[in-house]
């Protein structure tokens, strides 16, 4: 039963940063960047952050370096959305594989609830 529970936890944070970075921050460094999994630690107080991310090398380090730096802005809106005794502390990762390849599961079960975007 806990592993259903940690897994609707990452969706729920997967979701809800997503629509964060997208289309909330606004920060010009944050290039196209795509969340693609978010793991919790056993004990929840950690979240790693993968993110699909477009452009060169230069470009994603700019936009890893803005999400660190808008970590905490990120974290308080978590705890205004997202209903858990504590937010985890959120570690930010580039996904270096092909970044289709990483997102088809995610597309295809966001268009069987009926959110394609």
């Amino acid at each position: 039963m806990e592993g259903h529970r940690a897994e609707r936890v990452s969706e729920a944070l997967r979701s809800e940063l997503e629509e964060l970075i997208c289309y909330e921050l606004q920060d010009p460094r944050v290039r196209v960047a795509a969340v693609t999994e978010v793991q919790l630690a056993p004990d929840m107080k950690r979240a790693m952050v993968r993110l699909s991310l477009e452009g060169d090398t230069a470009d994603r380090t700019a936009t890893i370096e803005a999400l660190e730096h808008a970590k905490a802005f990120l974290r308080h809106q978590l705890a205004e959305r997202v209903e858990m005794f504590r937010i985890p502390d959120l570690y930010f990762e580039g996904d270096m594989g092909d970044s289709l390849s990483g997102r088809v599961p995610q597309l295809l079960k966001r268009i069987k609830k009926g959110r394609a975007k």
